[in-house]
């Protein structure tokens, strides 16, 4: 084996460069952002479901109203019936009651209240702080919504 060597440079040069990504962050990661909350979501001190679920789940929600608007004419949201028809997950609705209906663990808001389904006039009217709230998770998650492909962004107050 005359190129032994050439080999082993090689192999060690590819090496190398696939594991320079994770020497370079070397475990650490980016602290997680804090959105900044207007003094209405404040004021409000609610949202259309509980904070984890928002989190997680906001865009699935948004994509659920925005079907169910279009195709189905239903302008809408009632946590409490969804939930009914829906099984939740106890670790992420921990604020949610529990009861047994069927044999089946559901979880309902403990308010019945009704909201209208709205990207721009429901969220956005608590939100508007586009930049400081949208923008700083999105960001963080490397992520690009397409919501602003059919809304108009927010004019943001300072």
């Amino acid at each position: 084996m005359y190129d032994g060597g050439k080999i082993i440079v090689g192999l060690i040069a590819c090496l190398a460069f696939f594991l320079s990504p994770f020497i370079y962050d070397a475990g650490t990661a980016a602290k997680a952002p804090k959105p900044v909350l207007t003094e209405k979501a404040k004021e409000a001190g609610e949202c259309v479901n509980s904070t984890p679920y928002m989190k997680a789940w906001h865009m699935h929600l948004l994509d659920t109203w925005r079907h169910t608007v279009v195709r189905n004419d239903e302008r809408y949201y009632s946590p409490r019936r969804e939930a009914r028809m829906a099984r939740l997950d106890k670790n992420l609705f921990d604020q949610w009651r529990h009861f047994v209906s069927d044999g089946a663990r559901r979880y309902v808001p403990k308010e019945d209240k009704v909201y209208y389904k709205s990207l721009q006039e429901t969220c956005l009217d608590c939100h508007s702080n586009k930049s400081k709230f949208c923008d700083e998770c999105h960001n963080y998650m490397g992520v690009t919504p397409y919501c602003w492909d059919c809304h108009i962004q927010p004019e943001e107050k300072k």
